[in-house]
């Protein structure tokens, strides 16, 4: 399973209770954190996460709504004395930023800190381990971008209890039939995996895509995706200015979701120049209905 904590969900500048970008994704164990904006680490500590479970950050571009709670994060792990490495993935340029700063305050830190900058336009793999894989989704923004594509494969088969019930079945039988191994018990009898297991559930997919323009080219990747979050920062009365800023609006999301057949969609990435949200939602849901509007501290399980 996994599940998605929004920290924060708005676009540009923090205000008193409208956070910048930021998320956390568990799967199997693993903290992957999403964008960090201004404030994160308060945001992560309003939500009691544990900063020592963080090793993957994932940043999607160097605009400071999206990155700029990274150095102070970074300072806290060290003054938390933290000694396990910290993984850091994103455009080329951040490993220059965050050294550079940490040069100049004079506070390196006493864990190791290692950037995987990226710089194609084609989707690539960035993570692969325990199951779970992590994809760039090339974005169309004024800087260099990228959103995200989580999938985890869970190998191990189901058990079929009813089945197994019926045989004299030891601890460590159960292990091998999850790994999809045949077993033979202890009169010789052997009994063929699938007897006594189900095929593994189908891949979970959660696709991250924040900022972009309109873009009808990451419609094949996230194909089909349990949960899409696309950014939304305009209404379609300002078209325009989504178009002259390449961010999109909640109908152009909305449309995304619809060509791609995502079972879910959330909104994000909101400008502050709208009091309420109703607009997004209302914009948005004739055109697909699963539709929710992100907000802090709002959960979404897959």
């Amino acid at each position: 399973m996994m599940k998605l904590t929004i920290l924060g969900c708005h676009s540009a500048t923090p205000r008193e209770n409208k956070h910048t970008t930021s998320q956390l994704l568990e799967i199997k164990g693993h903290l992957f954190l999403i964008d960090c904006g201004e404030g994160t680490q308060i945001q992560l500590r309003k939500a009691k996460i544990k900063f020592a479970r963080i090793q993957h950050i994932f940043i999607s571009h160097l605009h400071g709504d999206h990155f700029y709670g990274l150095i102070g994060l970074i300072s806290t792990f060290r003054l938390l004395g933290r000694t396990a490495p910290l993984y850091i993935y994103g455009p080329k340029g951040i490993q220059e930023i965050i050294q550079l700063q940490l040069k100049l305050a004079k506070s390196w830190t006493d864990y190791p800190l290692h950037f995987q900058e990226l710089t194609r336009s084609d989707s690539q793999c960035i993570f692969d381990e325990d199951d779970i894989q992590v994809e760039t989704i090339p974005l169309d923004h004024r800087v260099y971008t990228n959103g995200f594509l989580f999938t985890y494969k869970n190998s191990l088969r189901k058990i079929n209890t009813d089945a197994c019930s019926k045989r004299d079945l030891k601890p460590y039988h159960f292990n091998q039939l999850q790994k999809g191994q045949s077993i033979t018990l202890e009169n010789g009898e052997r009994i063929e995996n699938e007897e006594l297991t189900f095929s593994s559930e189908a891949a979970k997919r959660y696709a991250f895509c924040s900022d972009t323009a309109y873009s009808k080219s990451i419609i094949s990747q996230i194909e089909g995706a349990d949960l899409l979050y696309h950014e939304a920062t305009f209404l379609q009365q300002h078209e325009g200015l989504a178009k002259s800023t390449k961010h999109s609006t909640a109908q152009q999301a909305a449309e995304i979701a619809k060509s791609a057949g995502v079972k879910q969609l959330v909104l994000g990435h909101f400008s502050s120049r709208y009091k309420t949200k109703e607009g997004f939602l209302s914009e948005a849901t004739p055109i697909f209905q699963a539709v929710e509007l992100a907000e802090d501290f709002k959960t979404f399980s897959i």
